[in-house]
This record gives structure tokens, C-alpha cells and sequence, in this order.
């Protein structure tokens, strides 16, 4: 069983889901927001690996966050 984690805002959602892998685990990232242009999904793979389930998923959620922030000012467009 994989290892979760969310994090919600006003408009804004981060969950992620432990993946092991070879050397140990990485983690699937899933971001949506809303906003004026509509709602924004998006989800990947985090390229790092690390050592226990718990710390791939807090990175996931701190790497899906800084895509919110991202995102929300306009410095992406995907």
C-alpha cells in the first residue's frame, strides 16, 4: 500500500502517492487549481529518489506546491 499525502488551499489542491523504485522511492505528484482561465490539472513523476516513503511524499508535496505558486503567477503556461 502506498504512502498518501494532500494539502489544500482556498483553490488549490496537492496530493501525492509513495512509488518504490529501484534504490528505494519516489513519488506521483498531482496538482489542480482553479482560477479566472478555468481549472488547471496536472501530474508527475518526482525525479528524486529517497530512502523512506515519508520523505518522497513530503518532497512531492513541497515540489507540488512551488508548481501551484508557479502557476498561480503566471510564470508557467502549460
Amino acid at each position: 500500500m502506498a504512502l498518501t499525502g494532500q494539502v489544500t488551499g482556498d483553490d488549490w489542491t496537492v496530493c501525492t502517492h509513495s512509488i518504490p523504485v529501484d534504490g528505494g522511492f519516489c513519488c506521483e505528484v498531482h496538482v489542480a487549481h482553479g482560477g479566472a482561465a478555468g481549472e488547471f490539472k496536472h501530474q508527475f513523476r518526482h525525479s528524486k529518489i529517497f530512502a523512506t516513503e515519508c520523505d518522497s511524499v513530503l518532497d512531492g508535496l513541497r515540489e507540488g506546491a512551488v508548481w501551484i505558486g508557479l502557476k498561480r503567477a503566471e510564470t508557467i503556461h502549460l
